[in-house]
């Protein structure tokens, strides 16, 4: 059994207020806790009375509870002592090991992770970013005109869910005939009202890799899959589930986030209209102006990915705590990136905050591969939609996802209620054809 928090460091505590919040702790395990909203409160309360925190298992395994930015960004920089090849997300005990374990990019640690990030990260280089740029802003600015066009719309469906997968589908390569049905699974595994229909379009994308992977193998082309069906590791090429687990890893790592992160935002400006006409000025004369702090500022608020989770490789010391070896230690981002010892007034939401040094995507090895691509992705479409809208505001209430993975919106309704009359194929975009 681990070591049991007894209260404040240097403090016997007062063990019934301690008992009764590790009782309320039980709540971030439950996806309906999300429905609602973040429970803000009941991580304040953890980061100010038991920032490291033991659950018991029950459903879940046992694990300890990281709610402050120091401990969660000491644990992400520290891959020798914090495993990520036993799993990154809390799983019932029921459901086992996870299948992608020490077989993924996200899911393993070096000497496998360097292999398989050295195989992946020069597409995503500043100078494949660039070359990607002109079509991407295109594709952007047709995904927009759409949905401005017809006025009332659901922004997380019709425009944030659209572009990250028509990206990732060009970077691995996906046939134009086939991606129709890649975006209608990877909407419906993402935003599909049910589990079991969210489960059924993961699967039909786990079949479409398998198939597809082995098609690459047989005849390679210029793409990501490609790429990852010519690894080798240890002298031998990678099983073809691996492959398909890494395939299924980028499409997921690159599409989920992006979209909650810009339906996320979308809705936090229109709850802000100041900050709304403060990002939109500078699109009307020259530049991007505050658009990369606004950008690093809706990657804070949002905080797609709700948890991260590591293993102990030794015995270690966190945050006053003693932590045994093969303990699991979950990092609750959404609570870090609240934290107000590293950003002051931090349930404001505020554009020109700076400095701004988040955990959104991660940090140490694992920081995320695609970040200068998910920030050209918001920026291209928040550029366009400005250029576009005067005025929007929310067409009904936004539905939430259920779910302690991640943090975020199913719905979002918008109606425009004012617009700009942008000449067709005109404006930031300019790129004609768009991802191919």
């Amino acid at each position: 059994m681990p070591y049991i928090h007894t209260g404040p460091a240097g403090n016997p505590g007062d063990q019934q207020d301690l008992a009764e919040l590790r009782r309320e702790a039980g709540r971030l395990v439950d996806g309906r806790t999300y429905r609602h909203g973040n429970p803000f409160e009941l991580w304040r309360r953890m980061r100010e009375a038991a920032p490291v925190l033991w659950h018991e298992p029950g459903v879940f395994p046992g694990f300890w509870s990281l709610t402050r930015h120091d401990e969660i960004k000491e644990v992400l920089r520290d891959a020798d002592t914090f495993s990520s090849s036993s799993g990154i997300l809390l799983r019932p005990l029921s459901q086992g090991e996870d299948p992608g374990g020490n077989r993924t990019l996200a899911l393993s640690d070096p000497p496998r992770h360097r292999v398989l990030r050295g195989a992946v990260a020069g597409w995503f280089a500043p100078r494949n970013l660039r070359l990607l740029q002109a079509a991407l802003d295109a594709s952007a600015r047709r995904i927009v005109e759409a949905a401005v066009r017809k006025g009332r719309f659901d922004f997380v469906t019709e425009v944030a869910a659209q572009l990250p997968v028509e990206v990732v589908c060009a970077f691995l390569g996906i046939p134009d005939e086939d991606r129709p049905r890649i975006i209608e699974w990877s909407t419906d595994a993402f935003c599909a009202a049910t589990a079991e229909d969210r489960s059924l379009a993961h699967l039909e994308i786990l079949d479409y890799f398998g198939d597809l992977v082995e098609r690459r193998r047989a005849d390679p082309g210029e793409d990501l899959v490609s790429v990852l069906a010519a690894v080798s590791y240890e002298g031998e090429p990678l099983p073809l589930d691996e492959v398909v687990l890494n395939c299924d890893n980028l499409l997921v790592g690159g599409t989920e986030n992006v979209r909650l992160a810009m339906s996320g935002g979308m809705l936090a400006l229109l709850d802000h209209p100041d900050q709304f006409e403060l990002l939109r000025r500078p699109i009307d004369s020259a530049g991007d102006g505050l658009m990369e702090s606004a950008i690093d500022e809706i990657l804070r608020w949002t905080s797609s990915a709700t948890h991260i989770v590591r293993r102990t490789t030794r015995e270690v010391e966190l945050g006053g705590e003693r932590i045994r070896r093969g303990d699991l230690v979950v990092c609750w981002l959404t609570a870090g990136n609240r934290d107000p010892a590293h950003f002051p007034d931090p349930d404001s939401f505020d554009i020109r905050r700076s400095p701004n040094r988040h955990l959104a995507l991660g940090a140490g090895p694992h920081y995320c591969v695609g970040t200068q691509l998910a920030r050209l992705e918001i920026r291209a479409v928040l550029r366009e939609f400005l250029a576009r809208v005067d005025r929007a505001v929310p067409d009904g209430p936004a539905e939430r996802l259920e779910s302690i993975v991640v943090n975020g919106l199913r719905t979002l309704p918008v109606r425009l209620t004012s617009t700009y009359a942008v000449p067709a194929g005109t404006g930031p975009g300019t790129g004609r054809e768009g991802l191919r």
